[in-house]
């Protein structure tokens, strides 16, 4: 059909992903003007789907949270609507993974292979979980791939909701409140404006760079001798 823009290949969908992230403000704006207040909605579903489903770990998190705020600086979004819409979809979202967590996590994380669940991630978020142990459910916000996973580890690792819903509930408003803070108040500032697709990865960037390090340093641990491995 002569005119039709829908992807005509996989690679399609994976470059449209790609400038829709590396373009977020002008994607957002877009958003705004065409659907009005359901973007509050879209947005929300966007943030509980990369929090409270284990299986989309790649959706934009951080950077799209700094571009939301951008957007409500220019008066197109309530900011104070829009902070606390995402605050609730971003607790939402981790309670739902951890509830997950907790009625198949067990026999995921014995499992050999898992089909829909990358096993490394899962080991990886277990590791961490197990370094810094119930502040992890903070700390991962800030940790893309690992705030997808946290919950779900937590809740197959048997943590009471109790303990888990106080620090969901600090991390869900602390990581809402400062990327779409740093969005509103530097987001439509002349040299973030010009320079947008380079903050947005340096945000993704710094945002992995933890992770990283941790990775980095994990096999360096293994590549040593037994007898050179420091003890526990």
């Amino acid at each position: 059909m002569e005119g039709d823009l829908r992807p005509k290949d996989p690679m399609d969908y994976i470059r449209y992903f790609i400038d829709f992230v590396l373009h977020l403000d002008k994607h957002l704006a877009e958003l705004t003007q065409s659907y009005g207040i359901w973007t509050y909605a879209i947005l929300g579903l966007i943030v509980f789907a990369e929090t409270g489903l284990v299986v989309t770990p790649f959706l934009p998190g951080d950077s799209l949270l700094f571009a939301a705020g951008a957007v409500a600086s220019l008066g197109s979004l309530n900011v104070w609507l829009l902070a606390g819409l995402l605050m609730v979809a971003a607790i939402v979202g981790d309670t739902v993974n951890y509830h997950v967590g907790k009625y198949i996590g067990p026999r995921v994380m014995r499992g050999e292979k898992t089909r829909f669940l990358n096993k490394k991630h899962l080991e990886r978020t277990h590791a961490f979980f197990e370094k810094h142990g119930g502040k992890t459910i903070i700390l991962a916000r800030f940790l893309p791939i690992i705030r997808t996973f946290a919950p779900f580890v937590a809740g197959a690792g048997a943590m009471t909701y109790s303990r888990f819903i106080l620090y969901n509930v600090v991390g869900g408003v602390a990581w809402v409140a400062s990327f779409v803070s740093l969005g509103y108040h530097f987001g439509n500032l002349a040299v973030v404006k010009k320079n947008f697709t380079l903050v947005i990865i340096a945000i993704v960037f710094l945002s992995v760079l933890p992770g990283i390090i941790e990775y980095v340093k994990a096999r360096r641990a293994d590549a040593l001798p037994e007898v050179e491995k420091p003890l526990a």
